[in-house]
């Protein structure tokens, strides 16, 4: 047994030798010094690969996917565009883009039910604009709950009376409303809001004075906690509604996402196409606003068609965020 023993020491011992030899050999003489320099370049040089790789992988995991879209009511009177031959191609859109946030505009109720149905892994949120139920059109707010946990939502009117539900003032022609939630990333454990709305497309004044309201709004129920606005406003870039959001005198303005992409904008820059084969404006009257720190990867106007037609006359679009 201990012959055994000292044979197995005397094994251990003439490895280590060995390898102690071999490293002498790779590293005797500049030659072989130099391969093994170039080899531990070589691996720092791999490391860090992976190092990137794997930051970049992490921050595509945190990436929020955002999207407002404008459906179209349904109405009869749109023939071949009617909601009956367009709800599978909006429901396609937002399935295939992973949208995790959705902001939707003139969504009626049977609309509402049918998106519900299509949309299975997602909730919404909000109600009718003429009663706060299911009456008149939602500016409602669906949400992926494998990504998102809603903490806190309501809804108020773009009115003097903003509590009261149906209520309408200025010069608006219809009655207008935000739905706003409160939400914890799954992910990241995060919190943000989130305010979606559709601003009157006849009041001038009344478009001001949403944007003033909305302002307000905002800042009494998300102080600074960042936050994300989406909608179709009904009006471009340089009219004065986007403009009051956007102030830059003022230290909580918002931000259109679209400005501040990574990778600038992709698609057509008008989101409204009013059922003709293009859009009818290179300017947009559909955003996605940011207050808060953060980041834009990606900013879309989606303009896919199906036999030459549009899922909506407007074009959906979206923003890859994170913060």
């Amino acid at each position: 047994m201990a012959g055994r023993r000292s044979a197995e020491k005397n094994n251990l011992r003439k490895r280590a030798n060995d390898q102690c030899s071999s490293l002498r050999i790779l590293t005797d003489g500049p030659g072989n010094r130099s391969i093994l320099f170039y080899y531990i370049r070589c691996m720092k040089k791999l490391l860090l690969g992976c190092l990137i790789l794997g930051m970049y992988l992490a921050s595509q995991a945190q990436t929020l996917n955002v999207m407002t879209f404008n459906i179209r009511m349904h109405t009869a009177s749109d023939s071949a565009n009617a909601w009956p031959h367009r709800k599978d191609l909006v429901a396609s859109q937002i399935l295939f883009h992973d949208v995790h946030l959705l902001g939707v505009q003139e969504a009626l109720n049977d609309q509402m039910i049918d998106l519900r149905e299509r949309l299975l892994k997602y909730k919404s949120l909000g109600g009718g604009r003429d009663d706060g139920k299911e009456k008149g059109e939602y500016s409602a707010i669906f949400y992926d709950t494998t990504r998102l946990m809603v903490l806190k939502t309501g809804m108020f009117w773009l009115s003097e009376t903003p509590d009261v539900p149906g209520s309408k003032s200025w010069d608006a022609a219809i009655t207008r409303m935000v739905t706003w939630a409160r939400f914890r990333d799954r992910k990241t454990k995060k919190v943000f809001y989130a305010f979606n709305t559709h601003f009157d497309h006849i009041g001038k004044q009344a478009r001001r004075e949403s944007a003033e309201l909305l302002l307000k709004k905002v800042n009494e129920l998300a102080g600074h906690t960042p936050s994300i606005i989406t909608g179709d406003f009904n009006a471009e870039p340089h009219d004065e509604p986007v403009q009051i959001l956007m102030k830059e005198n003022n230290p909580l303005k918002f931000t259109d996402s679209k400005s501040i992409s990574e990778t600038g904008h992709y698609g057509p820059t008008g989101s409204f196409n009013a059922w003709k084969n293009k859009e009818v404006s290179d300017d947009p009257i559909d955003y996605i606003f940011l207050r808060g720190n953060w980041r834009v990867s990606k900013h879309a106007n989606i303009s896919q068609t199906w036999g030459g037609r549009f899922a909506s006359d407007h074009f959906a679009v979206m923003a890859a965020v994170g913060f």
